[in-house]
């Protein structure tokens, strides 16, 4: 007689890089025969696929770890596990402060995260299943993680602590991932990692980003590869070719500056001047006409000075990015920052950042204006109330803008089409297909 097994919930937390690692688990689970549901009541194991990034994300895990505890008390769940990277940073602490949870995992051996959770669940970890995802995101789009770990010695960050050092996933593994999401339908591949130019640097010494998107671009089915967390020091210029010359690849990278004070890049241990930075940024405007170069600042930084931010927040105005995110500082136990007194106040933190959106308000709304007229191809990802919601190739998923359609003609999600913008917002745009 087959053993009926518990329904499993997994809860992610934090970004694309946590929920490609449930996805692995959720396609081992499924393969096992054990069912998923996204319905808590119904779930008789929880798995917390937790976020350790910054003091809020971490805040968010412990609630939910604690809100899971609650309903395993009051014995709405059996089993309660938690995995990810708070797990992996705090496991001592968190199993002495918060024992109710069954067992808790590591981030930063995915594979063995994976089996231990099998194990505690009585299943087999099966091998000829790497690769393999059960997808979370809508069925024409994917993240596509090559690395783990980071090298990178930046003193505010404690991705290092709790991903370990950088681990490049071997070429055939990563393109017989986007082979089976290519064939599940994936038309678009967000390539992911900590910094995904250091790719290869393990391997034999030299940054092969160029070579791993020109390889995925030779994948029928896939159309479109963007590139995240690109990091700007020692970089590889032949990813600028790569990315003018190949149709498939999106004028489009996400290259986080930081600052761009050398007082700041300095203390931030970026290994790079602003001089090399604006080098990087303009040969990449430059040579890649049309591309969207998104990025993310951080202020607030111990010792950034009135100066230093005014030449941070001057930057942002003159380079004018195409899409921009700002974080405020937050001490990380064990970062080589948390020794450096933290001496600017939230106050004073949340109005350079506010003052920062600001100018980036300005500088989308003025480009978004600049899109009346214009025909754009759109990549259709759903429809909300009478409106089909897309994104441009300058647009990833979920951070940056969308293009609303308002159509009486009925749109495939997954499909391209050609779309005039009559209307704008300061961050989306509003169109209607293009009448031939």
């Amino acid at each position: 007689m087959k053993v009926k097994k518990d329904k499993v919930k997994i809860i992610t937390l934090g970004c694309s890089k946590n929920l490609v690692d449930s996805e692995h688990i959720m396609a081992q689970l499924n393969a096992s025969d054990i069912e998923l549901t996204d319905d808590e009541k119904k779930a008789g194991t929880i798995i917390i696929n937790t976020c350790g990034f910054i003091e809020s994300a971490k805040q968010e895990s412990i609630d939910t770890i604690l809100a899971a505890v609650e309903n395993k008390k009051k014995g709405r769940i059996k089993n309660l596990y938690v995995a990810g990277c708070l797990s992996d940073r705090y496991k001592k602490d968190l199993e002495k402060d918060i024992p109710e949870v069954d067992m808790y995992f590591g981030a930063t051996s995915r594979p063995k995260t994976i089996i231990g959770i099998l194990n505690e669940l009585g299943v087999d970890y099966k091998r000829n299943l790497i690769g393999e995802r059960l997808l979370t995101t809508p069925a024409h789009y994917a993240y596509l993680k090559i690395s783990e770990g980071c090298d990178n010695p930046c003193s505010f960050c404690a991705i290092p602590i709790m991903r370990g050092r950088h681990v490049s996933k071997p070429m055939n593994e990563i393109l017989t991932e986007a082979r089976l999401l290519a064939k599940k339908g994936v038309k678009e591949l967000v390539v992911i990692g900590q910094d995904t130019t250091f790719w290869g640097m393990d391997i034999d010494r030299k940054r092969r980003i160029a070579n791993v998107l020109e390889k995925l671009s030779a994948i029928d089915g896939i159309e479109w590869i963007r590139l995240m967390y690109a990091y700007p020091s020692r970089f590889p210029y032949d990813l600028i070719s790569a990315i003018r010359d190949n149709e498939k690849i999106c004028n489009y990278i996400d290259i986080p500056i930081q600052h761009i004070s050398d007082n700041v890049l300095k203390s931030m241990r970026r290994g790079i001047t602003k001089k090399n930075l604006i080098e990087v940024l303009e040969k990449l405007r430059n040579d890649v006409p049309g591309i969207a170069i998104r990025t993310t600042v951080l202020t607030g930084y111990p010792g950034e000075t009135d100066k230093d931010f005014s030449e941070l927040l001057d930057f942002v105005k003159e380079f004018r990015f195409d899409r921009l995110g700002v974080f405020t500082y937050s001490e990380e136990d064990g970062t080589h920052s948390a020794n450096i007194a933290d001496d600017i106040s939230v106050k004073e933190k949340t109005a350079r950042q506010k003052a920062i959106l600001d100018a980036q308000r300005e500088i989308s709304e003025e480009n978004n204006r600049n899109s009346l007229g214009k025909v754009v191809k759109v990549l259709i990802d759903r429809k909300e109330s009478n409106y089909y919601i897309g994104r441009t190739y300058k647009d990833a998923p979920e951070i940056d803008q969308e293009v609303y359609i308002d159509s009486n003609a009925e749109l495939k999600k997954g499909e391209f089409y050609n779309v005039m913008i009559f209307d704008y917002e300061q961050f989306d745009l509003f169109g209607e297909l293009e009448i031939k």
